[in-house]
Formats: structure tokens, C-alpha cells, sequence
């Protein structure tokens, strides 16, 4: 590998032209619009919260949806929404969805120190929205993963700046929303920043607890939702289902022995997303792969496990092109993205009841590709200083920045010792 200093890093960086930004403004433009004039109540999946937070109004319980897989603070959460004509939701909705997933690019390019009016802002947002089908879909559906898109690198920028504890009130409330961060937990623990892990736990838990109070059935959730989650037993949700233990059983391998080797994976996942965090590069780099790693090994065990959970990880390492080090530099994370292309019919892995089969062919190859990085290939980023020279470990700051700007004229993060 080498330095940014002669490679691709120093074109990315360099400030887009007029042309690139009309571009993407056309392609997100053209997306609202069109999710406006084609669904309604913002989304089929955002009305599912929607409906839920009317039918708790109407008196009645929101788990009686079995699709509701939310806790009860999302109910409360979806109040204001169920409380709006559903003419402002269409609007609105999509709208909200299309401004967070441009918010979480942000966020993900100032945790790696990018500049928002470079090339790789403007393509980069670009290409996620023209090029990678559940960025489209997420906004279809409103679903409020696009909370988790969000939080992440918000709590990643915090955290490269020494603010843990925001970070952990962060994470607590995109949990509260949607359960899908929790796994973050773990990056917590590894630190073993317990205040911010406390508030990981506590937000969800406290104010899933007071809304249950004011729901009919408090204990829904625990009775109805997480035995349905264990099981995943929905025919028609595992149609959409990419994580091993939906994929394999439909390919003959009995449930069993298909959920032990998504246990394994993930379980291992989790042991190289550890040996990242503790391994050389730049901190910001390391927080964003450390992260994916985590969020990867929990979509190959989680049921359910939906392609554009994707997108929670896709902007972070992404946004990391820069350094020579990253995990975006290697063919294999292109090649795991192909499936998403939109626009192309796969043989016999044709959109509806086969599309499982790419998410789960891209979910696998992402995994393991972020995976064997965090375990062999990141060692090329001791000595790289990735794009401009950023520091090796927590505490060990690099020559360029010790003060030094880089030749690409950007500085990556600088971290001081006790910051992380």
C-alpha cells in the first residue's frame, strides 16, 4: 500500500466542481419526488410505526401488529407523525429520510477529517444514491433504520473527539428509536468507558419502560415482539431475511445447524472487529472498521436482517477511501456491492421471493471481507499514516500530525493521549 501522497487520495479531497453537485442534488431531488408521488404515511414501513402510535391513541395495543418489532419509546416517538394529516407524512416523510442519510455522510467524512465541498462528498453521496439500491429503498420505505444511518458516525465523530459520553446518549437514543445499534454496546466495552456504556443501556431501557407503563398491554414487547424476533417465524418477512440463518434453510440446510454457523460467524466477526480496534492506523479508522465489523457480525445473526441495514456501515468505510490503509482500498468490498447495482435482473436471483439470496451474497462477502482486514490486511496501515499522515494508535500521534499538514492539504484526525 501506499501514502495518499501519491495515490487517488489527493484527487477525493480536492474540491468538487459545480457539475458533480448538480448531479447529486438531480438524483436526490428526483428520488424525493418520486417516493412522494408513489407511497403514502411516508413509507409501507414507517407507517407500520405510524399505525402503531394510532392504535395505541385508539386505545387498542400496538403489538397486536406483529410487524411492530419496535420498543415501546418508538410508539411514543411515532406520536407526533400519527397526530399529522397523512398528506403532510407523504411529504414529509421522505423528505426527512433523504436529509438524514446526507447528514450521516457528512458526519461519516468529518470523522475521517474530509472536506464536505470535496470530490469524494459530492460522488460519494452520489454514488450511494444512483448506485447502491437500499439507499433508494430506505427512502421508499421510510424505515427508520435511516435513525441508525445517522447516529452512528454522529457517535463516531463524538467519540474521535474525546466526547464519549454524548457519543453512549446518542447511541441510547437511536436504540430507544430502533434496536438496530445496540450491538455498539460492545465498542463501549472494549473501551471500557462505562459512564457512555451506561448510557447505551439506560436511555432505551428507562424510557421503554415509562412508555410501556402507558401502553395496554406494558408487557407486549417481551410476550409478543422478542419471541417472534428469536424465531423470525414470518413467512412472508423471510423472503427479505439475508442473514445466514433465514438464507441457509431455504437452501436445504436444516434451521439448526443454520443458525449455529451464523452464531459462529458473527461470534467471529466480533473477535476480529476486537482485533481492529486493538490493531495499528488511524484512530478514525480504525473507530469506523471497528464499528462495521461489529455491525456486520450482528446482521449476520440478527433476525430479521434486511439489505439496507447495509447502509449503516456502507457511508463509514466509504468515507475512509482516503487513507491507504482502508478497507474500502480492497476489490473485494467493490465486489461485495455489485448485487445492489439497481437496475440489473440476476439470473434466478430476481427481485421478490430470490432477491434474500444477493442481499445475503453481498452481506457474506462484506463481512468477511471487513473481517480478514481487521485481522491481516490492516497491519499495512502501521507506518502508512493513511491519507495525510493521521496517527497509528490512541496516543501515538504521527509526524504530519504533530503539526505538519499533509501534501493532499488536508489533515486527518489528531488525537492526544487519554482522548480515546
Amino acid at each position: 500500500m501506499v501514502t495518499g501522497k501519491s495515490d487517488i487520495s489527493g484527487w477525493l479531497v480536492r474540491p468538487a466542481g459545480g457539475s458533480a453537485w448538480a448531479g447529486l442534488a438531480a438524483v436526490l431531488g428526483a428520488l424525493t419526488v418520486h417516493t412522494v408521488l408513489v407511497t403514502s404515511d411516508g413509507g409501507m414501513d414507517n407507517a407500520i410505526v405510524v399505525n402503531a402510535a394510532r392504535t395505541w391513541l385508539d386505545g387498542e395495543s400496538p403489538y397486536d401488529d406483529r410487524h411492530f418489532l419496535y420498543f415501546p419509546s418508538a410508539v411514543m416517538a411515532a406520536v407526533p407523525q400519527a397526530l399529522l394529516p397523512r398528506s403532510v407524512l407523504d411529504v414529509l416523510v421522505p423528505v426527512t429520510v433523504t436529509v438524514a442519510l446526507a447528514l450521516g455522510w457528512a458526519c461519516a467524512l468529518l470523522l475521517h477529517r474530509v472536506p464536505l465541498r470535496s470530490r469524494l462528498a459530492a460522488l460519494g453521496l452520489l454514488g450511494l444514491a444512483a448506485g447502491f439500491a437500499p439507499f433508494g429503498q430506505l427512502v421508499r420505505l421510510g424505515n427508520w433504520t435511516v435513525t441508525a444511518v445517522l447516529a452512528l458516525p454522529l457517535c463516531l465523530l463524538l467519540v474521535s473527539r474525546g466526547r464519549w459520553v454524548a457519543a453512549g446518549a446518542v447511541i441510547g437514543v437511536a436504540v430507544a428509536l430502533k434496536p438496530l445499534l445496540l450491538p455498539m454496546a460492545l465498542l463501549f466495552l472494549f473501551a471500557r468507558r462505562w459512564a457512555a456504556l451506561a448510557l447505551v443501556v439506560l436511555v432505551p431501557a428507562v424510557t421503554s419502560v415509562v412508555a410501556a407503563l402507558f401502553l395496554p398491554d406494558p408487557t407486549g414487547f417481551l410476550t409478543r415482539t422478542l419471541p417472534f424476533l428469536v424465531t423470525g417465524d414470518d413467512a412472508f418477512l423471510r423472503l427479505y431475511e439475508a442473514s445466514p440463518a433465514a438464507v441457509l434453510p431455504r437452501l436445504g440446510l436444516p434451521q439448526g445447524p443454520a443458525t449455529g454457523l451464523a452464531l459462529a460467524a458473527g461470534a467471529a466477526g466480533v473477535v476480529c472487529a476486537y482485533r481492529r480496534w486493538r490493531g495499528p492506523g488511524p484512530v478514525a479508522l480504525r473507530l469506523a472498521e471497528t464499528s462495521a465489523g461489529l455491525m456486520l457480525s450482528a446482521f449476520l445473526v440478527s433476525r430479521p436482517s434486511y439489505n439496507h441495514y447495509l447502509l449503516v456501515v456502507l457511508p463509514l468505510l466509504l468515507a475512509g477511501l482516503p487513507y491507504a490503509g482502508a478497507v474500502a482500498r480492497r476489490p473485494w468490498f467493490w465486489l461485495a456491492l455489485v448485487p445492489q447495482l439497481p437496475g440489473i435482473t440476476w439470473p434466478w436471483l430476481e427481485s421478490g421471493r430470490r432477491r434474500a439470496f444477493r442481499d445475503a451474497i453481498t452481506l457474506g462477502v462484506l463481512a468477511v471481507t471487513v473481517a480478514y482486514h481487521s485481522v491481516r490486511g490492516a497491519t499495512g496501515a502501521r507506518g502508512a499514516g493513511g491519507a495525510g499522515g493521521a496517527p497509528e494508535a490512541p496516543g501515538e500521534p504521527s509526524e504530519e500530525s504533530r503539526g505538519r499538514r499533509s501534501a493532499v492539504g488536508w489533515v486527518p484526525a489528531d488525537e492526544r493521549r487519554g482522548s480515546f
